[in-house]
């Protein structure tokens, strides 16, 4: 189907973007404008920021708490931005609709971003907060079940990375992996997928400007030959946990998340692709709230209770 008639009417108003380098000052600044006020978020039973104190240092997170019980499952989050976009405000959203939507309290992370903190200091964040909220389970009441990842686009990366860490080091209580248009291989080489060129140009991310947007982390020492950067490049996927992997239509880095969701499978790791119709990347937080794209938090939900249907485009 076509781009969907309210993304494509808001991608035609977009203002043509400012000539020379990205500034990351002000590109942060123009994101944090666009936050709601707190008054105007989604209400849950309560919303709490707080410090993991862990082995690479204090890293500032956002709990979520959808309604008061005697204990719970747990998901980490971590937000997307290309790795130096993005905050626990501008996804706020995501998060506090990813805790109604499956009744887990929801650890949003604000891990460091580059250009500021070279790599892989935001990856180190991620791994380390996952390692605390398992550690801290008596005072964050987990109930000792569910210890989902869930991200968007470089959260969606770090998500892949995290996994495949975590197992690598012993680390096997992470229970789900959850990757929206996931940005999975940085190398960008236009003939690797056909979607680079298909949805290169006038879906919002456009294909000559992914490796600029990247260009903060990889400068910062990010090798896309490195695993840890591009996890498509892991070689063996074995012993990752289950995966649902959503992917936009119209992303130039749809198909880099199709091909890990089949990889996955070929390993024996359950792996459900869903990749929605009319939309593009980014759609999990800036259209969300069109009907035929609010579902993806449901379906969210109906993964992590292993009953979600075997269907694969929305």
């Amino acid at each position: 189907m076509p781009l969907h008639p309210r993304i494509a009417d808001f991608l035609a108003d977009l203002p043509a973007p400012p000539d020379g380098p990205l500034d990351p000052q002000i590109m942060r600044a123009v994101e944090e404008s666009q936050v709601p006020a707190p008054a105007d978020r989604l209400p849950l039973h309560r919303v709490e920021d707080t410090v993991a104190t862990t082995p690479v240092g204090d890293v500032p997170v956002r709990i979520y708490t959808p309604v008061e019980t005697d204990s719970y499952g747990l998901l980490v989050y971590f937000h997307g931005g290309a790795f130096f976009l993005g905050s626990l405000d501008t996804h706020d959203h995501v998060a506090r609709n990813l805790a109604k939507a499956t009744g887990l309290k929801v650890i949003s992370v604000g891990y460091r971003r580059a250009p500021e903190a070279a790599f892989p200091a935001g990856l180190d964040d991620c791994l380390a907060v996952v390692r605390w909220a398992a550690d801290h389970g008596d005072t964050l009441g987990w109930d000792g079940t569910t210890l989902a990842l869930a991200g968007d686009s470089s959260g969606g990366t770090f998500v892949a990375a995290v996994a495949a860490l975590a197992h690598d080091e012993g680390f096997d209580r992470i229970t789900h992996q959850i990757l929206y248009y996931p940005s999975l291989d940085l190398d960008f080489d236009t003939e690797r997928y056909p979607s680079l060129r298909d949805n290169a140009e006038g879906y919002g991310v456009e294909t000559a400007g992914l490796k600029g947007f990247n260009s903060f982390y990889l400068d910062s020492g990010a090798d896309p030959a490195d695993p840890r950067v591009s996890p498509i490049k892991r070689d063996d996927l074995t012993g990752l946990p289950p995966a649902l992997i959503v992917t936009a239509e119209y992303d130039p880095m749809r198909d880099e998340g199709e091909l890990y969701g089949a990889r996955l499978t070929e390993a024996g790791i359950p792996a459900t692709v869903r990749r929605y119709a009319g939309a593009n990347h980014g759609f999990v937080q800036n259209f969300s709230w069109i009907p035929e794209f609010a579902g993806v938090f449901e379906e969210t939900a109906q993964f992590l209770r292993g009953d979600l249907p075997t269907r694969q485009e929305q």
